[in-house]
C-alpha cells in the first residue's frame, strides 16, 4: 500500500487487486457510483450499475468493510438496491442510509429558496438539455445534454450569484453545479467513518472525489477511474476495469 501522490500511475485490475489483497480484512473500501460502479450516461436517472458489480460488491462485503459514497441523495441511491451489508452515504456525506433524514433550519430553508430561484433561472439560461435535481439540502443544475458554451456561461453566472448569498455553498462536478445550504464532502465522510488506524481504499472519478484522495495518509490507497487531474496514487481505465478489479479480489 502507498500513500496518495500527485502523479497517478496507470494500473491494471489484476495489479490493483494484488495491492489491496494484503489489507482486505482490515480496510475500509469505498466507491463512488457514477463513473465507477456505473458508466456515465447522458441522463443521470438512466444510470445503471455495471453488469455483475452488485454481486461482486456483496461478495467483497463478506471479507471487508464496503462503503458507497456518492453525491446522489439516499433516496436516489435506493434504486440501485445496494445490499444491507454495504454502508451507503449520500449527498457528499450529508446523508447516511438508516439515519434520520436531513432537516433544514429556518435560515437554511430561506437560503434554499433563494438558491432554487437562482438554479431555475440558470436552467432557463442554459437552454435545452439542462434540468434540475433536488436533494435534501441542495439543488443541482445538470447541463450534460445542454450546449456546452451556453451552459458554461449559465453555470459561471449562477455560481457567482450564489457566492453572494449568506450560508450558500457551490460545488462543481462533471457537467453539474450544486448549490447547497449545508456543505459536506466525501473526504469528511470517509474520515468520520474510518476507525482508528484503519486503512482506506477509495475509487472515484470526479472532482468531488478528490477530497478523499487529498485527505489520505500513509497506508491508504486512492484510485482515480478514468481521466482527469488527481491526487490519487493510481488510475484505472474505466468502470469495466473496476468490475474486473472486484472480480480478482
Amino acid at each position: 500500500m502507498t500513500a496518495a501522490r500527485m502523479d497517478a500511475v496507470d494500473i491494471t485490475p489484476e495489479r490493483l487487486a494484488a495491492e489491496v489483497a494484503p489489507v482486505l480484512g482490515s480496510a475500509l473500501i469505498g466507491f463512488d457510483v457514477d463513473g465507477v460502479l456505473a458508466p456515465i450516461v447522458e441522463k443521470a436517472h438512466d444510470a445503471a450499475l455495471s453488469p455483475g458489480v452488485l454481486d461482486e460488491l456483496e461478495r467483497l462485503a463478506m471479507r471487508a468493510r464496503v462503503v458507497i459514497v456518492s453525491g446522489r441523495s439516499i433516496g436516489d441511491l435506493d434504486r440501485f438496491a445496494f445490499p444491507p451489508t454495504l454502508e451507503v452515504v449520500g449527498s457528499h456525506g450529508l446523508e447516511r442510509r438508516g439515519m434520520p433524514p436531513v432537516e433544514l433550519s429556518d435560515d437554511e430553508r430561506y437560503t434554499f429558496e433563494q438558491l432554487e430561484l437562482l438554479a431555475t433561472r440558470a436552467v432557463d439560461a442554459a437552454g435545452d438539455g439542462a434540468w434540475l435535481e433536488y436533494k435534501p439540502a441542495s439543488v443541482v443544475i445538470h447541463v450534460r445534454e445542454a450546449d456546452r458554451d451556453t451552459a458554461d456561461r449559465a453555470i459561471d453566472a449562477v455560481a457567482n450569484l450564489a457566492g453572494m448569498i449568506d450560508g450558500a455553498h457551490v460545488k462543481h462536478g462533471h457537467m453539474v453545479c450544486e448549490l447547497l445550504t449545508r456543505t459536506g464532502s466525501k473526504g469528511d465522510a470517509i474520515s468520520e467513518l474510518r476507525e482508528s488506524g484503519q486503512p482506506v481504499v477509495f475509487l472515484g472519478d470526479d472532482v468531488t472525489d478528490e477530497s478523499v484522495f487529498e485527505a489520505m495518509v500513509d497506508g491508504d490507497l486512492g484510485v482515480r477511474v478514468g481521466p482527469g487531474d488527481t491526487a490519487a496514487a493510481y488510475r484505472l481505465a474505466d468502470p469495466d476495469a473496476v468490475v474486473e478489479f472486484l472480480h480478482r479480489l
